[in-house]
């Protein structure tokens, strides 16, 4: 089974194939604004490092979110038009279920932490388990001052990954029970396991109806003319 994984939703973009969750080929930037110019070379990039042609591609695997509009946009447009053009069903992936996932941890919960700007961040709980971890709580969209009050309140030994470093540095005063660690980003390798999984359990939706998952309006509005002008890629 060979799976495309897009992921565009915080600055860390990256784009793999994967024969099933084994890793073929891979891309990856960390550009805030770059996301619709990264795309396209590295479709290429990717397909000729892997030698596959795009018609090849079985499932299109792509974070939905949560994460900044326009870059998250960017990575499911690109995942639906070329899911469409090929035929491919699609397996959708959580930002921070991709973040978590990477966290190296023992026993201690996770606290996985997308930076959404305006001063804001979105956090989500997670209890690590043999292979993997599972959700303990829904995201939430918080100031660095109630994600702060929220670490406080919570008895447990805990591990936060994601983009910590958008906190002020005077949060962590005094949080004696609370680690930081990686990953920043998630990361397209991650999703092809995620996907492989997902896959096997036929956790598919069909391109038209992915949805990014926001959680709040967007900052910008993507330059939808340029995006096309630049095509998705080669004919």
């Amino acid at each position: 089974m060979k799976i495309l994984a897009i992921d565009t939703a915080t600055p860390g973009s990256s784009v793999a194939l994967g024969d099933g969750s084994r890793l073929v080929a891979m891309a990856g930037r960390v550009d805030s604004r770059g996301h619709v110019g990264f795309l396209v070379p590295a479709l290429d990039f990717c397909f000729e490092q892997a030698g596959w042609e795009r018609s090849d591609i079985d499932v299109v695997a792509v974070d939905i979110g949560p994460g900044p509009f326009s870059g998250l946009r960017a990575g499911v447009a690109t995942a639906q038009a070329f899911a469409a053009a090929v035929g491919a069903p699609v397996v959708v992936a959580s930002s921070l279920t991709v973040i978590a996932l990477r966290a190296a941890t023992g026993r201690r919960r996770i606290w996985s932490v997308v930076d959404m700007r305006r001063g804001q961040v979105v956090a989500a709980p997670y209890q690590p388990l043999p292979g993997g971890v599972v959700p303990d709580g829904d995201p939430e969209l918080v100031t660095p001052e109630e994600f702060r009050a929220t670490l406080e309140s919570d008895p447990a030994d805990t591990l936060v990954v994601g983009d910590w470093r958008s906190l002020p540095d005077k949060l962590w005063t005094g949080l004696h029970r609370v680690r930081r660690g990686r990953p920043r980003y998630p990361s397209a390798d991650v999703i092809l396991e995620i996907a492989a999984i997902g896959a096997g359990r036929d956790e598919f939706q069909r391109a038209e109806e992915v949805r990014p998952r926001y959680l709040r309006e967007p900052d910008a509005a993507i330059n939808w003319q340029q995006f096309r002008s630049e095509g998705m890629w080669p004919a």
